[in-house]
């Protein structure tokens, strides 16, 4: 069912693209669109694990500093299939984790000092194995697809605002009236955003239940939510808010206008819904 609503969101989030192109610049603004697109995503393939590591500073760790993170991890791709990622460990006392990577082969699990410190091993196991949960299913790879059509969305929709109040429009749309260009301009990025946080809510789901399977114990990455969810308001986390739907559970929360739109189903759901799965068996 995830899987089906995120297609089906994917394909909105393409629609609203293609019709923010061609009211900007009727056919030829949808190909310019689509070619801006393209461009973003090679990009992002590419790149964006590179830069969400580095924005952390994330250090790569070897086995011999931390044994038992790398025995945690190979138990646990064992469980998935996958191969071995690469390791990281963020210089933060806030308790956290993200995956980055565009595929299985190409992925790496970085996790903060804090984490480390707070975690046992068990609970540990289940934040690692919702991470994989998010390589398996190619999740970051869909996140950052769904971000670059965001982004460009909101680019385009600006130029549709300017265009509209300055008569700048292609000779497809002169007859467009120009205060329902500028609602549309507005709205549509709001409409990309509502699009995108659904996306990385439902993947959570899913990377939840991978985490729980992995673990062979639903109850390990419950405690570590509750635990990760009491800590993410006490403890002060460095970064970026554009960049919450990266972690395991959103570590800005309440700090800014972005916590409208929320990025994470709430976590006492998710609590509940892996209590659920203990209870019937795993």
């Amino acid at each position: 069912m995830n899987a089906l609503k995120t297609a089906l969101l994917m394909t909105l989030l393409a629609g609203l693209f293609i019709v923010i192109g061609g009211m900007l610049g009727g056919r030829s603004g949808v190909i310019i669109a689509f070619i801006m697109a393209l461009g973003m995503n090679f990009f992002s393939y590419f790149f964006s694990d590179k830069i969400a590591l580095s924005m952390y500073r994330a250090k790569p760790v070897t086995r011999d500093e931390y044994p038992q993170l790398y025995e945690i991890v190979e138990y646990l791709t064992n469980q998935a299939n996958l191969p071995m990622p690469k390791i990281y460990i963020i210089p933060q006392d806030a308790p956290n984790a993200f995956a980055t990577g565009r595929n299985p082969s190409h992925a790496a699990v970085a996790v903060t000092r804090g984490a480390l410190n707070i975690l046992t091993r068990e609970e540990l196991m289940g934040v690692l194995g919702h991470e994989l949960g998010h390589i398996k299913h190619r999740d970051i790879l869909i996140s950052t697809i769904a971000a670059t059509a965001a982004s460009a969305i909101m680019f385009l929709s600006s130029m549709i605002k300017w265009a509209a109040l300055f008569g700048g429009l292609s000779r497809d749309d002169e007859d467009a009236n120009p205060i329902v260009l500028i609602a549309m301009a507005i709205v549509a990025p709001i409409a990309a955003m509502l699009i995108q946080m659904a996306i990385s809510r439902s993947r959570e789901y899913d990377a939840d239940k991978a985490g729980a399977t992995y673990s062979k114990n639903p109850l390990y990455l419950a405690n570590a939510l509750e635990k990760l969810e009491n800590y993410s308001s006490r403890i002060k986390f460095e970064g970026s808010p554009a960049t919450e739907n990266m972690f395991i559970v959103n570590p800005f929360k309440g700090k800014n206008l972005l916590s409208l739109f929320a990025t994470h189903p709430p976590t006492s759901e998710r609590i509940k819904r892996l209590k659920a799965m203990a209870q019937g068996g795993l």
